[in-house]
């Protein structure tokens, strides 16, 4: 077996949540030497050692000997770019690389990579099914589910993977999957990037790196709806297909009607054809049509079925924490949309209810502009409730808004939330959990908060 190019490398690992645990788990089954380092105690890791017997930690911090004799420093998608350590490996000219891209250099099956502001991991999760669907052995993971590293070795070249990338993993990324899609890009992780621009360049990374050439053309799914889509068409160098809801595209896939449709490079044989009829989506809202198009561009382009499509579509009832119903208690009905970490994806949730809402916001704020949607909540919501870190800024827009709104209630946790919500909801209400932040003030990711919120609501 060839050695691989790591074995007997020196590899930090910055980082000890999902993706670094991961790598701690894989550099050494390759031959690499591994040191893992994280701001955080062994006490609040719950960590371990001995489960990692090959790696050597440094933790409560990141100081400049972790660089001596380094090779590669991999970042997990939480560290940014301009900590010192980070900043120091650059200037000595150690290479800096994550786990996306150290997969996707050895995998041996086609990828398909999958990013956006919104709508990404349920683009991601309905691409996975369908390929599966269409009889390939699939791998669904990257930003959500397993970090693929883990089931390398089990992956082959007849196999096809799907891959949600974030803006964190692809901003150092030096390849592009062969078929790429940018679902959207608004603002979004400004607290990261600082600025449109840059978190726009870290979104192109996903097609700056696809060749065209006579042995390989790759493919480019492109949202033409979204202006930050259009605003990286001249990036694209192979085929490009479009998706949208709104207007015919001569490639790719459309709302025509009730009715959406399949053409071009992402259709069986070029033509348009059928794939489902909008009142057969059994997922709510204006912004799932956009992804139900999205994955079946995709999905086409990398030669899916129709059928495997059309059945797909019909049964998808959506993913955990993504306008999930989680409870019918004394007529009223409890929605997790934990997954909203951002004031744009509250404003696609709140479009998709006609019942009176009891609305919860919260979180962490990532520095972006929330007077848009706040209008729209106003204009829906029966009760506001605010949570967690961001409460009293949200409180503030409110209460800029309109001055005359009063039914907002500020409280300190999830917990108080829910309590409060279930006090002030009555019958035909619905009780959203669409916070607009991140759970990052409270908790590891949003999955979690959406299961202590379904926790919560269970407990009623």
């Amino acid at each position: 077996m060839k050695s691989d190019p790591l074995n007997g490398k020196t590899v930090a690992v910055l980082g000890f949540a999902r993706q670094g645990k991961a790598l701690a788990r894989w550099l050494p089954t390759i031959g690499a030497r591994v040191r893992v380092s994280d701001g955080k105690s062994a006490e609040q890791l719950k960590l371990n050692p001995a489960e990692y017997p090959s790696v050597e930690f440094v933790l409560g911090g990141h100081p400049p000997e972790l660089l001596d004799g380094l090779d590669v420093l991999c970042i997990s998608g939480g560290v940014p770019l301009d900590l010192p350590i980070v900043l120091e490996a650059v200037k000595r000219g150690i290479r800096i690389t994550n786990d996306a891209q150290l997969f996707m250099e050895r995998c041996p099956a086609p990828i398909i990579g999958i990013t956006g502001s919104a709508g990404k991991t349920t683009t991601t999760t309905l691409t996975g099914m369908i390929m599966k669907e269409s009889g390939f052995k699939t791998w669904v993971g990257g930003n959500i589910g397993d970090v693929l590293l883990d089931v390398l070795p089990q992956i082959s070249r007849d196999d096809r993977v799907v891959m949600e990338l974030s803006s964190f993993q692809l901003e150092i990324m030096t390849l592009s999957p062969p078929i790429a899609a940018v679902l959207n890009v608004t603002p979004n992780h400004l607290d990261r990037h600082g600025t449109m621009e840059n978190y726009l360049n870290a979104k192109a990374q996903i097609l700056d790196h696809q060749v065209f050439t006579d042995g390989q053309t790759d493919t480019a799914v492109l949202g033409w709806d979204d202006p930050g889509s259009h605003a990286l068409e001249d990036r694209v160098v192979g085929r490009l297909c479009w998706f949208s809801a709104t207007s015919m595209v001569g490639n790719g896939a459309f709302a025509a009607g009730r009715r959406l449709i399949l053409v071009g490079d992402s259709s069986p044989d070029g033509d348009p054809h059928v794939i489902i009829e909008r009142d057969d989506i059994p997922l709510r809202g204006e912004h799932n049509v956009l992804n139900v198009l999205a994955a079946s561009a995709i999905t086409g382009a990398a030669g899916a079925s129709l059928e495997a499509m059309q059945h797909v579509i019909r049964d998808f009832t959506g993913v955990p924490h993504r306008l999930e119903i989680v409870r019918l208690c004394e007529g009223v009905t409890y929605v997790n949309d934990s997954i909203a970490t951002a004031p744009e994806r509250v404003a696609a949730a709140l479009k998709s209810f006609t019942e009176p809402l009891i609305l919860l916001l919260g979180g962490r704020d990532k520095k972006l502009p929330w007077d848009e949607m706040i209008v729209m909540a106003l204009a829906r919501s029966r009760h506001i409730v605010v949570f967690g870190e961001a409460a009293p800024m949200i409180k503030s827009v409110i209460a800029r808004v309109d001055p005359l709104f009063s039914a907002v209630t500020q409280v300190d946790t999830l917990d108080a939330a829910v309590a409060c919500a279930r006090d002030t909801a009555h019958r035909g209400d619905v009780v959203l959990l669409s916070p607009g932040g991140t759970s990052y003030d409270a908790y590891v990711d949003f999955a979690e908060r959406g299961e202590h919120f379904r926790k919560l609501v269970n407990a009623i």
